[in-house]
């Protein structure tokens, strides 16, 4: 019944909230003085070159998680396509209610693609929640550290969740069943493989986003790495932002570190990004 609460509410909060974030993309006008209208010409000049500079960047594939349906992430796509990336959304299979290894074989495949119809010779994930297991598993398992530069997980479990440990305690059996579920409990086999090395294989850049108020990876320091990653807590730069999991694809401040660590730059959060 839990399990049945949690998914029902988190497909609820991603159909409530999609809407109301795609909003913050639609373009504003306004009056300007002349200076402000040269001050507005510089910008725009920057802001092209940063747009050229984001199109010949590596793809971004954005990788879901679980119960994450394609149109949940088109906020964070759209932002990033309005900074001139080009950006796919890659649906787990099942909707990463199976295996998270086969989840991460499918990925492999889809990366490969990206990489052919695009000619990169690399690709940028950013990715949520369970989706940020199942590419850790692709970079360090199946040959993905050759193919990916940058690494974002946005609430991912790395280190596990009690949720799923609860669930478990309640009476469900394994997980109701639920394979990722199981996969994704402390202490889990699939856990310790993942785990069992470094955090942080290859040349690839390792950045992990976490939130004081994620309901569904506790404890929060969980969504974190080891081996050099950089960890960001949002709150340890912006305290009074609230930020739950479906509010990482969703909120501004998160999707500032996004863009910094895909451009390559210091990590600054922007605690008012909307």
């Amino acid at each position: 019944m839990l399990l049945r609460t949690i998914l029902a509410a988190t497909a609820a909060a991603t159909a409530l909230l999609v809407p109301a974030t795609a909003a913050h993309a639609e373009p504003t006008t306004e009056t300007a003085t002349t200076t402000e209208a040269a001050a507005g010409n510089a910008g725009a000049a920057q802001a092209d070159t940063a747009g050229r500079a984001a199109a010949d960047a590596d793809p971004v594939v954005v990788v879901g998680g679980l119960i994450g349906v394609s149109i949940a992430y088109e906020p964070i796509a759209a932002r990033l396509r309005a900074d001139g990336y080009r950006v796919s959304i890659y649906q787990l299979p099942n909707l990463g209610f199976g295996d998270i290894r086969e989840s991460a074989r499918a990925l492999s495949s889809y990366v490969d693609q990206v990489r052919s119809a695009t000619g990169a010779a690399k690709v940028d994930l950013v990715t949520h929640s369970e989706g940020g297991l199942a590419s850790r598993w692709y970079v360090t398992f199946l040959g993905g550290a050759a193919k990916v530069d940058q690494y974002v997980s946005l609430g991912s479990p790395q280190q596990g969740t009690y949720v799923a440990n609860i669930i478990n305690l309640l009476g469900l059996g394994s997980c109701a069943g639920i394979v990722a579920c199981q996969q994704m409990s402390i202490g889990s086999s699939f856990l310790a493989d993942l785990n069992g090395g470094d955090d942080t294989p290859g040349a690839v850049r390792w950045t992990t986003v976490r939130t004081w108020q994620d309901e569904l990876v506790r404890p929060v320091d969980n969504a974190s790495l080891a081996d050099g990653a950089t960890n960001v807590l949002v709150q340890a730069w912006c305290p009074l932002r609230i930020v739950g999991h479906l509010g990482l694809i969703l909120d501004g401040t998160t999707y500032s570190v996004v863009r910094q660590v895909l451009a390559g730059a210091a990590i600054r959060p922007n605690c008012f990004a909307l």
